[in-house]
C-alpha cells in the first residue's frame, strides 16, 4: 500500500507539488481528500491481465491492473441510481481538456441546469469532465457517451453523483490518463459485485 510519503516521491502525485490548472479556481478553504482515498498498490485476489480498467461502483473504486496480479486504486464519483450502467466497454477516445455537451436525456430529465449548454462547453477548468476524458466505447454501438473524466470539486470523489460516469480529482485524471492506451479494456461491475481485493 502507497501511504501519503510514498504518494508524494512517486508519479503518482504529478501535479500536486505545485502550481496547476486544477488549483487555478479552488476556493480559499480547499477540501483535501482523505488519505485513504489517494491512490494505492493492492493485490488482487482476481486474476486479471494488466492494462485494463475495472471499476467497482459499491466500493467507489477503479482499479489500473498491474503485473503479477497487483493493481494501483483509485477513489472514484460514480453514476448516481439509474443513471450507472455496468458492462464490458474499451477506451475508443482520450481527450484532454474536453469540451461537454449534454445529452438529450440530461435535457430532458434536468432542463434548467442543462438546456443552456444544448449546443455544447469548451474545455476549461470549469467543464464537467475536468482536465481529462477517456471516452467508453462498445463493440457494435461506438461511443456509449460513458466517461472515465476528471473533477475540480474533490467533495464528489466517494459518492454516486455523476451522469453514469467515473470521475478522479483532476489531478489524478491527469496521471491516470497517460497510463492508459487507446483501446483499453474497460469492465463497469453491477452495484454489489466487484473485485476481490487483499486487504
Amino acid at each position: 500500500m502507497l501511504n501519503r510519503r510514498d504518494f508524494l516521491a512517486t508519479g503518482l502525485a504529478a501535479g500536486t507539488l505545485g502550481y496547476s490548472p486544477a488549483q487555478a479556481h479552488q476556493p480559499k478553504d480547499t477540501y483535501v481528500l482523505p488519505e485513504e482515498y489517494l491512490p494505492r498498490e493492492v493485490k488482487l485476489k482476481t486474476m486479471l491481465p494488466p492494462g485494463e480498467i475495472h471499476v467497482d461502483p459499491t466500493k467507489y473504486a477503479l482499479y489500473w491492473t498491474l503485473p503479477d496480479n497487483r493493481a494501483i486504486r483509485y477513489t472514484v464519483g460514480i453514476g448516481r441510481a439509474g443513471l450507472y450502467h455496468s458492462g464490458s466497454f474499451y477506451v475508443g477516445a482520450k481527450k484532454e481538456w474536453p469540451s461537454w455537451t449534454p445529452t438529450p436525456d440530461m435535457i430532458k430529465r434536468n432542463p434548467a441546469a442543462y438546456k443552456k449548454f444544448a449546443d455544447g462547453m469548451p474545455g476549461g477548468i470549469n467543464n464537467p469532465l475536468g482536465a481529462r476524458a477517456l471516452y467508453l466505447f462498445a463493440p457494435g454501438r461506438g461511443d456509449t457517451y460513458l466517461r472515465i473524466h476528471g473533477t475540480n470539486n474533490p467533495r464528489t470523489i466517494g459518492v454516486a453523483v455523476s451522469n453514469g460516469c467515473a470521475r478522479l480529482v483532476n489531478d489524478q485524471i491527469i496521471e491516470f490518463y497517460d497510463r492508459v492506451p487507446m483501446k483499453a479494456k474497460v469492465v463497469l461491475y453491477p452495484k454489489g459485485d466487484g473485485l476481490a481485493v487483499h486487504s
